[in-house]
Parts: structure tokens; sequence; C-alpha cells
């Protein structure tokens, strides 16, 4: 028999620690965390929240074809999302207001942000889209 040294030994990870794209990926790949809660409105995009923790929170999102977000930030917090299915465009602003650049994302594809990123996601195609969002720590109101 051989002893193991302890730093060789994988720990479980620390959920406070992990990675909101990382986050994001995980609810996105088990829709047993999220089906019964999806739903779609012809009206404005679906939000709902999924988790709440100190460390960070969980939004579920749906978007039909036309739906967006108006240009915003997230002030101080960083964050995630993945797209589950569906293409979602993100349009991402510099400080002059231009948008500096555009990310066509497709289902299992993430983008993560830190504070004060400023962006605009829509789903610009013709079938709906869904999307797992994180924010690190949280927000304290629907995104």
């Amino acid at each position: 028999m051989f002893a193991v040294p302890p730093n060789t030994i994988l720990l479980p990870a620390d959920p406070a620690a992990a990675h909101p794209v990382r986050i994001a990926r995980e609810y996105a790949t088990d829709p047993d965390r999220w089906r019964r809660e999806l739903r779609y409105r012809a009206d404005q995009r679906f939000v709902r929240l999924l988790e709440r923790t100190p460390d960070h929170e969980v939004w579920l999102m749906s978007w039909l074809p036309g739906q967006c977000t108006e240009p915003h930030d997230h002030g101080g917090p960083t964050g995630a999302f993945t797209v589950v299915f569906g293409v979602l465009t993100e349009s991402v602003f510099g400080r002059d207001g231009a948008v500096e650049a555009v990310h066509v994302l497709h289902g299992g594809q993430s983008r993560a942000f830190g504070p004060n990123y400023v962006h605009q996601v829509s789903n610009d195609g013709p079938d709906p889209a869904v999307s797992i969002h994180v924010f690190r720590p949280g927000r304290l109101h629907h995104p």
C-alpha cells in the first residue's frame, strides 16, 4: 500500500466558488431543474427565478421571435448566460454607446460578463429560444 499526498486528491467543488458559466451550463444541461417552470409569453419575454443563494441567482428566460432586452448593464454583479436551445444575438456596447461587437449564440454556447458590461440580447431568428442566466452576487430584482 502507498500513501496519497493530500494535495493530489480532487476535493468536491465549492458551489460558492463556481464560475457563473459553469453554473449556467449545469442548469442548461439538466432540464429537470427548470422544465416545469418554462413558459412563453407573447407580450414580453418570460423570466423566472430558479435559485437564489447568498452567492448567486439563476434565472430561466424564454424568448419568442422578435423579443429582446433594451441595452442595459447589470451594475456591479458579474454573470453569464447559456443558450439552452434556439439562437440569441448579443450586441455589446462601448462607453460611447456604439455597438462594439455582435455575438450570435446557438444552443450550448455561453457568454460571461463583468460589472457594468452593457449589452442587448435578442431573438432575431424564426424559432423560440431558452436561456439560463446567472448573476454573482444576486441582482435583487429580475433581469
